[in-house]
């Protein structure tokens, strides 16, 4: 059934955002159902859709063009998906040599402790599900943010890095194009890893003074 409706939440950088229409309740909206030849989704547009709903979940927008124009065919969408907009805040061949050469310092360090017997072999293995099960973590949340299902908190992303998944987390950023392009996630990420690489090397400090 076609509704009118007014875009009162759009995030551009995720190509998400919610349509309101009188007396009903906020209707979920994604870039790839907007079918506007003329217009790019924004907040205080007012939009004609179709309202559906799927799974159990909220109600979602579909077939989405601005009050007064023509939709557009899928095939003649001009508006691409975020996933082939986004880029990784500018990360360049020096940035990520640099990563790269702190990888492989991280796990000589783990490599140089469990040789002198300060951390056991099961520890590799553990440091390495954790950065898989990180790597996981920020998939899942970047599958949930397309569809507009529940989010992972950032909060749990970070205590990942802080625990040990900082490789991994990199990894996805840059793969999964996921929370590369937020200035304020990524200076948070970086903390979790300096004081990760904080804890590690004071303790092993602690451990060979005492050795």
């Amino acid at each position: 059934m076609k509704k009118q409706g007014t875009i009162v939440r759009w995030d551009a950088a995720r190509g998400f955002g919610f349509i309101r229409s009188p007396g009903g309740t906020d209707v979920f909206l994604h870039v790839r159902d907007f079918r506007d030849a003329g217009t790019a989704p924004r907040e205080g547009l007012d939009v004609v859709f179709e309202e559906i709903h799927v799974g159990g979940k909220g109600p979602r927008a579909m077939a989405v063009h601005a009050a007064g124009s023509r939709a557009v065919t899928p095939s003649r969408q001009p508006w691409p998906r975020p996933a082939t907009t986004k880029t990784a805040a500018g990360i360049s061949p020096l940035h990520s040599l640099l990563v790269a050469c702190l990888m492989m310092a991280y796990a000589a360090v783990l490599l140089w402790a469990v040789w002198h017997r300060h951390l056991t072999v099961p520890v590799l293995g553990a440091a390495a599900l954790l950065n898989a099960i990180t790597f996981f973590v920020y998939w899942r949340d970047k599958y949930a943010a397309q569809r507009g299902a529940w989010r992972t908190p950032e909060s749990s992303l970070h205590a990942l890095s802080l625990a040990g998944g900082w490789p991994g987390a990199w990894l996805a950023q840059q793969v999964l194009r996921h929370k590369s392009s937020k200035a304020q996630f990524r200076a948070v990420y970086w903390g979790t890893v300096a004081l990760h690489w904080g804890g590690l090397l004071a303790w092993l400090r602690q451990t060979t003074q005492r050795g």
